[in-house]
């Protein structure tokens, strides 16, 4: 039943950025391929940073942003 629950379970993501974004996260890192989580969080989080990783070249040129 729980599994159940977490598929079909309203996604809260919208709700879950505002809130990283009043808590001062001004990063987002978004994994896997593709840029569409990026985009939202940057709508979402007015001003805040996001960064996508899509595959392992992409680490190399990321770790100057997460250090």
């Amino acid at each position: 039943r729980n599994l159940v629950t977490q598929v079909t379970g309203l996604v809260r993501w919208r709700e879950s950025i505002a809130w990283l974004a009043g808590a001062g996260v001004d990063l987002f890192v978004e994994i896997g391929p593709g840029r569409v989580l990026s985009g939202l969080a940057r709508r979402i989080a007015e001003g805040a940073d996001t960064l996508a990783v899509g595959g392992p070249d992409d680490i190399a040129a990321a770790l100057p942003r997460l250090t």
